[in-house]
Parts: structure tokens; sequence; C-alpha cells
């Protein structure tokens, strides 16, 4: 049975496992579901994180609300989408780290989210750290473990 009793993993600081925001797509706080069903179709992510004007975290928005949001009794309302803004079906409620949390807190959030987006202390976007990265530095630390 493999013991973790060696804490240098799960007190390392994330920051070097962050994915830059420069390379994570997002959308904003105005912009229309259909410009979000587009960021996000042409992606293939399940969802992104929508930021503020001053790139400041507000939310995620996944396909699956705004769809929920056009669905209509009888059809899919697609013409609606370009009156819908992200910030009217987005979800407010977001888990997320900021740049000082350690690889324990990651891993403590990341058992229900694909990634975790991560903030500084103002709140701006500055990443995300994935479910992946996580589980590859806990492998690569098992198996070097293990020797």
């Amino acid at each position: 049975m493999l013991s973790l009793n060696n804490k240098d993993l799960l007190e390392t600081p994330i920051k070097e496992f962050i994915i830059s925001s420069e390379k994570v797509a997002h959308v904003q706080i105005g912009n229309s579901a259909e410009h979000a069903l587009l960021v996000l179709t042409r992606t293939g992510y399940s969802s992104i994180p929508v930021l503020d004007v001053k790139y400041r975290l507000q939310g995620l928005l996944s396909i699956k609300m705004i769809t929920e949001e056009i669905l209509g009794l009888e059809r899919i309302e697609y013409d609606r989408l370009h009156d819908i803004k992200v910030d009217d079906v987005m979800n407010k409620e977001v888990a997320f780290l900021k740049e000082k949390d350690t690889f324990q807190r990651a891993l403590d959030l990341v058992i229900n989210h694909a990634f975790l987006c991560v903030v500084d202390e103002e709140g701006t976007f500055i990443g995300i750290m994935t479910r992946r990265i996580i589980l590859k530095q806990l492998k690569k630390y098992i198996y070097q473990t293990e020797k």
C-alpha cells in the first residue's frame, strides 16, 4: 500500500502547474450566447471561464447552460441566441484556486471539476489548473516514491 507520508507534493505551490490565461479560451460578460456557443464549439471545451472587462473571473459557461436556455416547448429557439447574454446563463458559483494555494487544495477541489480557474489576490483570472495536470503530477510522484 502506498503511503503519502512525505508531504512535499501536497505542500507544493500550484504556480508552476498553471496553464496561462493567454492559452485559455474565455468569453466576457455581455457577450451573446451565440458568440459563446461558437467559442465552445470551435474549441471543443465543455465549459469556459466568463470574465469581466478587467479580466476578473465571474463564472463558468457550458454548452448545456446555453442549450437549456433556448429549449422551447416544441422546438429549439435558435433565434434567441443573439439576445441572450452569457451573464444570464452562466454559473456564478465557481470553485477556484488562488495562485498561492497548494497542490493539496487543488487535489481536494478537482475531484468534482475537470479544471479549476486560478485567480490572483484581486480576482484577476491568471489561468487554469486541469485535472489532467494534477493526475500527471500525482502519477509522477507515486512512481518516484516507489523506486
